[in-house]
């Protein structure tokens, strides 16, 4: 049985305040919810949608060099290894949402869910990369002072944490709590002389889309989609492209239509 010690995590890494402070946690070991690992994978989603796409891997650059500054650990050892990885959820999320919408919106209430689909297909292509690699815990830094946003609420963690279940992966929200203002993240990234300040992620168009979905309609369209997305990701893990495919058809065929109604 592998040790905590020597598990290895990935973090879900906008480049943003919280997620950045997660990557320092995970490699200070500085939080009971991290266990010690001897690697840590950064987990960039590129939706297709977004500019400014050099402010992440820059903020990446800049942290990790700072934190190898650090007091040295107990061991040389125990300093884990830091990746970078971009991983592609375009497609994933045009079939989510953006194929069908018209189609989708009044099946649930007439909500905007573009930004939970988002969020849906980053968390489908992090569950490949973890069972791929053999990583068991997945680290998301999703916090109560952005439960405004609706990818942010109780009812998306729950039924994601359980779609990573499924599939053999932890998925962990360790400082929604903890990071409840814009204070908490800034001050321990100022404590840890990390930056704190000034654009560290890409930026989406959709990212200031108006949504009054509330918790029913965001669990109502999770359930409804997330069936498929298991499928999806067990064709993807056995190599089954065209039947991988068949779960999220372009809009614009009849196929596409139908599996929308």
């Amino acid at each position: 049985m592998v040790s905590m010690e020597k598990q290895e995590i990935a973090i879900l890494f906008s480049g943003g305040r919280d997620s950045l402070a997660l990557y320092a946690l995970g490699y200070l070991g500085s939080h009971p919810a991290f266990p010690r690992s001897r690697r840590i994978h950064l987990l960039h989603m590129l939706n297709g949608m977004s500019r400014f796409h050099s402010f992440p891997r820059q903020r990446f650059a800049v942290t990790s060099e700072i934190l190898a500054k650090q007091e040295p650990l107990s061991s040389p050892d125990s300093v884990p290894e830091s990746l970078f990885v971009e991983l592609d959820c375009g497609r994933l999320w045009q079939g989510l949402w953006l194929d069908i919408y018209e189609l989708l919106m009044p099946r649930f209430n007439g909500k905007n869910l573009v930004c939970v689909a988002c969020k849906l297909a980053m968390h489908a292509r992090a569950i490949l990369y973890c069972v791929r690699n053999l990583v068991p815990l997945l680290y998301v830094g999703y916090t109560k002072k952005q439960s405004q946003y609706p990818e942010q609420r109780p009812v998306f963690m729950d039924k994601v944490a359980d779609l990573s279940r499924s599939f053999g992966i932890t998925t962990h929200f360790p400082v929604y709590d903890e990071f409840d203002t814009e204070d908490s993240a800034r001050h321990f990234l100022e404590d840890s002389g990390l930056p704190s300040t000034g654009g560290g992620e890409r930026k989406c168009l959709f990212c200031q889309t108006l949504t009054t979905a509330g918790e029913e309609d965001i669990g109502d369209y999770m359930d409804y989609m997330i069936p498929r997305l298991k499928d999806y990701i067990k064709y993807r893990l056995s190599g089954q492209i065209r039947a991988a495919a068949g779960c999220f058809p372009p809009g614009n065929t009849s196929s596409g239509q139908s599996s929308g109604s």
